[in-house]
């Protein structure tokens, strides 16, 4: 990827765009088109659906960025219309059943919500083939989370907004990404130990 100019701002790019500047929308692709990417890639699991998906962003947001107020990030605003444009490429397939996560199903004949850990090989460098094997894991777990639970998955825990963000780019309440976000990471947390277990007894 070429070297993008990291003495400008968003703001000072936006700027350049609504003047006309070409260059400005490249500098704005080449800033945001690898996470905006690997986000669709990871709520679609497709290469071609992810490429659908960052082309749909951009040609939206620079249908719509002379209009732009600033009011919150240009980040958040590009996750906006990549996730809405999640939201439709899905519906366009309607082969995703987007059930609820009950709480009752993390519940154990005990009364716990699971025993297993969830193994921590991050300080020995040593296991890398181990920890490639975890990713895959934990990678299978997201693509196995109901679209709604998947959305604020990505957003909190692998690009890194915060619950206001992220019921801002959703255009959800504050609580409801609280409530996915609890029940995606129990839902996780059992398939990956499900996973790891399985792996053990073979």
């Amino acid at each position: 990827m070429n070297q993008i100019a990291t003495n400008l701002t968003d703001h000072d790019l936006i700027a350049e765009f609504k003047s006309g500047s070409v260059d400005a929308m490249e500098k704005i692709v080449g800033r945001y088109e690898d996470r905006i990417f690997t986000f669709g890639l990871k709520m679609c699991g497709h290469l071609q659906d992810a490429e659908d998906i960052a082309q749909e962003t951009f040609l939206n947001a620079f249908r719509y960025l002379k209009d732009f107020r600033g009011e919150t990030k240009l980040k958040n605003w590009l996750f906006m219309i990549a996730a809405r444009a999640c939201i439709r490429k899905r519906r366009k397939k309607k082969c995703e059943p987007d059930y609820e996560i009950s709480l009752d199903s993390f519940i154990h004949e005990d009364g716990s919500d699971g025993k297993y850990e969830i193994p921590d090989w991050s300080d020995d460098p040593s296991d890398n083939v181990m920890r490639a094997e975890l990713k895959k894991i934990i990678d299978a777990a997201i693509h196995t989370l109901p679209h709604k639970y998947r959305l604020v998955f990505n957003l909190r825990e692998i690009e890194g907004f915060n619950t206001k963000e992220t019921a801002e780019i959703l255009e959800i309440s504050t609580q409801s990404v609280k409530t996915r976000l609890h029940r995606a990471r129990l839902f996780m947390r059992e398939e990956i130990s499900k996973q790891y277990m399985e792996g053990r007894a073979q």
